[in-house]
């Protein structure tokens, strides 16, 4: 009998599904050159409300820490300047998972193909559910505003924890990249997911199986994103890279008939 694989080991290998879509853009460049002009577009919008939301940053900080008024200028300054952080870092997980909604949408086309073409290599799709296009691409933006709509809800207590001294400077922005992590790994199954007739609670109840895996894969795609000009970059390989964890996930649990017969 073979021994489990370690929580580490499954977000370690999570991590190189990541490494293993970067990989593709040397076998199909054009491709995935192609991926990236969704993004760009995606990019300049979410960029566009950033430097909006950023240029207001001290008056929402300010807004948000109202009980400082009266304080000293030391303590008051003290407390805008860890709200403004924390706001920031709010709005960079919701930047993140925005992005990929909206990348996602925009580009459907191309990461279908993307997709199609990292199956192909695995070996084919097991299945495929025909499903009229205008319906799918409503249920997916449907879909897509209720995680970033979550995403926003578990901000809230990320952003008061980001108060607390030190915790909030190290464990919350790691936290943060795991949420984010986990809500990009949602997403980013989506594709070979939908393919197959499957709805955003599969993807969540499958994933929870694979939480490690899943999550290893999603962060190290949330640092990227991080990065200026990786999300960008970055978003084809992590289309890849969703559907091998997508094929890694579902040969381990095949889909059943009824999930694609009931899908819609």
């Amino acid at each position: 009998m073979s021994r489990p694989i370690s929580a580490g080991k499954q977000f370690l290998t999570g991590i190189g599904l990541l490494g293993r879509g970067l990989a593709m853009y040397g076998r199909s460049p054009a491709l995935l050159l192609l991926g990236l002009i969704p993004a760009v577009i995606a990019s300049v919008l979410i960029i566009s409300v950033l430097f909006t939301i950023l240029y207001f940053a001290g008056d929402l900080a300010s807004a948000v820490t109202w009980f400082a008024d009266n304080w000293t200028p030391w303590e008051r300054d003290t407390v805008r300047i860890i709200a403004g952080i924390s706001i920031v870092g709010v709005i960079g997980l919701l930047a993140v998972v925005t992005f990929t909604s909206i990348t996602l949408a925009i580009g459907e086309p191309f990461y279908e193909k993307i997709s199609e073409r990292v199956e192909s290599q695995l070996g084919g799709s097991t299945t495929a559910a025909d499903l009229p296009f205008w319906s799918e691409f409503g249920r997916g933006i449907a879909e897509s505003i209720r995680l970033i709509a979550l995403s926003a809800v578990i901000g809230i207590p990320l952003f008061v924890a980001g108060f607390i001294p030190g915790i909030g400077q190290t464990v919350v922005p790691v936290i943060g990249a795991l949420v984010g992590g986990w809500f990009l790994a949602i997403e980013l199954v989506g594709v070979p997911f939908t393919r197959r007739g499957l709805k955003l609670r599969d993807r969540r109840r499958i994933l929870r199986r694979h939480r490690p895996l899943a999550l290893g894969f999603g962060a190290s795609v949330f640092v990227c994103f991080l990065i200026p000009g990786g999300a960008v970059l970055v978003m084809p390989a992590a289309v890849a890279g969703g559907t091998m964890l997508a094929r890694r996930i579902l040969d381990a649990a095949p889909v059943p008939a009824a999930a694609v017969d009931h899908a819609g």
